[in-house]
């Protein structure tokens, strides 16, 4: 009896262990999931249920009240066939592509502030950081008098040498050009800062054994500084097309449904605010919104498989 007494004492000895350490476990677990349910809350009502909602009322009629009808794939086909979607989206795929121009540009610009000795540098940086916590709103209307053709200081300028400017925002030959610069300017600060924490990350050592091996300024840039800095390089193209697919805010502000040069500049999220919002035709505001979201998928999917090619995290 007393050996069986010792035996039960002590597999209740070596098992307490095991338990309490499964009682930890299930604690933090709890805590885990506590924690971080707000969040997992958040992105379901915020997020992921308004995307299945809008991806169903793309196959609806959806009227002013609120009201809808199943249509099927009417929106889809009327999509597909519309040139009102195809010129819009030419206009989406050229502001892109011009909104891009930030990046070479802000590692220009970082590139100078990385001087070693240069004075001022949290001064510089304040400055071309203050565009991008700037209303968007503010600044559109900043550059919209800067344009106008009548009293703009830019035709001002012009007009001391000689050169006659055009109603930059109100001519279709220059309205998309004339907001494209203002998203670059706007984006430059954006991309400085990250650009400069990256390279003043990169070891000093690099570039002094690139000047013992007889390496200048221009060389040492686009082997080491380039090459270090892609990552970066990387993140901030990623986010600059993000950002210039869903331009909105500039041409509402700066262009306006009453200007003539509209046709010429309408981009896609425009035109799903039209539709949407002036026309009330929901249903297929909807499946621009899909569409929109669709290009958006396929062009960061293919960039994150180009920067296998030319993205170095070592």
């Amino acid at each position: 009896m007393v050996v069986i007494t010792e035996q039960v004492q002590n597999e209740r000895r070596t098992s307490s262990p095991g338990r309490r350490r499964s009682a930890q476990k299930r604690l933090e677990a709890r805590w885990g999931w506590l924690l971080v349910a707000p969040s997992v809350i958040g992105l379901g009502v915020f997020s992921i249920w308004p995307i299945f909602r809008t991806f169903y009322y793309s196959f609806t009629e959806w009227g002013a009240f609120g009201g809808h009808t199943w249509t099927g794939l009417e929106n889809y086909r009327t999509l597909f066939s519309d040139p009102e979607i195809l010129h819009s989206l030419r206009n989406t795929l050229v502001f892109a592509v011009l909104s891009l121009l930030s990046v070479p540009i802000g590692i220009v610009v970082a590139a100078l502030l990385n001087r070693p000795g240069l004075r001022g540098l949290g001064i510089y940086r304040t400055l071309y950081f203050l565009p991008v916590i700037t209303l968007p709103s503010a600044v559109a209307l900043m550059w919209k008098f800067v344009y106008n053709g009548d009293y703009g200081p830019l035709n001002q300028v012009l007009g001391v040498v000689g050169i006659e400017g055009p109603h930059w925002t109100s001519n279709p030959a220059t309205a998309l050009y004339a907001v494209a610069i203002v998203s670059i300017w706007s984006s430059i600060g954006y991309n400085m800062i990250l650009l400069l924490a990256g390279m003043q990350t990169i070891p000093r050592q690099f570039y002094e054994a690139a000047e013992i091996d007889g390496a200048g300024k221009i060389r040492q840039f686009f082997s080491i500084t380039v090459p270090l800095l892609s990552p970066t390089i990387f993140f901030v193209t990623v986010i600059g097309v993000i950002n210039s697919l869903q331009a909105f805010d500039l041409i509402y502000v700066m262009i306006g449904k009453n200007n003539p040069a509209l046709a010429q500049s309408e981009t896609i999220v425009y035109l799903f605010y039209d539709k949407a919002f002036v026309q009330s035709n929901g249903g297929y505001a909807a499946a621009i919104a899909f569409l929109l979201l669709g290009i958006i998928i396929a062009f960061t999917g293919c960039q994150f498989w180009l920067q296998k090619k030319w993205v170095h995290y070592e």
